[in-house]
């Protein structure tokens, strides 16, 4: 199982399919990873991600609908790579790493995500239909 160190010390293991599933689901995602290089040290809204916003910013590929950017930051979510910021009010609309996320990112600091296969986006899509746990 890799080890995560994240910056207060604690280390945490995953099973190897976790990351692997992780990492794929980033890979196939619509977003680029300087939007999770960002998320490493801030919050990052939905609003900042949506529309032609992200796509000025270099966070998408695409322009994306508020709700199709929501939706793809709640699979990332499913899968263990992104978590949604709480205030003293309750759940905002701003997404931050997990440690889960950290690592992978940290992985691909200065490169870019390699291509997904077909059969990466594949198995992505078919797990996310399905919601199924590997």
């Amino acid at each position: 199982m890799p080890a995560v160190d994240s910056q207060n010390s604690k280390t945490f293991s995953y099973p190897r399919s976790t990351v692997e599933r992780a990492e794929r689901s980033l890979m196939c995602s619509p977003f680029n990873l300087c939007l999770f290089e960002l998320m490493r040290h801030q919050s990052v809204s939905v609003g900042a991600i949506a529309q032609e916003n992200g796509l000025k910013q270099g966070y998408t590929k695409r322009a994306l609908s508020e709700l199709a950017s929501d939706n793809a930051l709640g699979w990332l979510i499913q899968v263990g790579v992104l978590r949604r910021e709480v205030d003293g009010q309750g759940i905002t609309d701003g997404f931050r790493l997990t440690p889960l996320g950290h690592q992978l990112v940290e992985q691909y600091q200065g490169k870019n995500w390699r291509p997904p296969s077909w059969s990466d986006r594949l198995y992505n899509a078919v797990i996310r239909w399905f919601r199924l746990p590997f």
